[in-house]
């Protein structure tokens, strides 16, 4: 296991014990920072760097993990987004490769009816260029390739953040 995600297990256990979400603190890539592009896998094992979403639109990213209860607590409204600004904002989940694998985050995204783009953090490339501090993590990028928001947690306003980019 890299160090990068170690820190990501410390970090999401921490923080799964503080139910309060955060939004905009010094965690995680800065408001304002250019969003980086990372290689990630599509769940078939083919390789994507995020910078071919970048700087044509609006980009949501969520890190995250099936075994997440926060990231739980997310899901519903980060589907009911996905399903009112697609596709004018492109959603994507990164999962992260902490004791799940490709084939399981494949089948709970089929179980919950995803229809956004599902990636997976293979080696930690995207937790790394992000500084995804734990799962939950939500970056919002605009269409200038700028990250606008970020937040952690299962209560996340992040419809007022989108609006603010469209």
């Amino acid at each position: 296991m890299t160090i990068a995600r170690v820190a990501l297990v410390l970090a999401c256990a921490a923080w799964c014990a503080a139910p309060a979400a955060r939004a905009q603190e010094d965690i995680g890539i800065s408001v304002g920072a250019t969003a980086p592009g990372a290689v990630v896998h599509t769940l078939d094992g083919k390789r994507v760097n995020l910078s071919q979403y970048l700087g044509k639109g609006p980009v949501v990213l969520e890190f995250w993990a099936t075994w997440c209860s926060n990231c739980k607590e997310l899901e519903p409204t980060f589907l009911s987004l996905v399903k009112q600004y697609s596709p004018q904002v492109t959603f994507i989940d990164v999962a992260v490769s902490v004791n799940q694998s490709p084939e399981r985050v494949k089948l709970y995204a089929q179980k919950y009816h995803y229809t956004h783009q599902v990636l997976y953090d293979t080696d930690g490339n995207a937790v790394t260029a992000y500084n995804v501090p734990a799962t939950s993590y939500v970056v919002l990028i605009d269409k200038t390739g700028k990250v606008v928001y970020t937040g952690l947690g299962g209560d996340q306003n992040i419809a007022a953040a989108i609006k603010k980019v469209l």
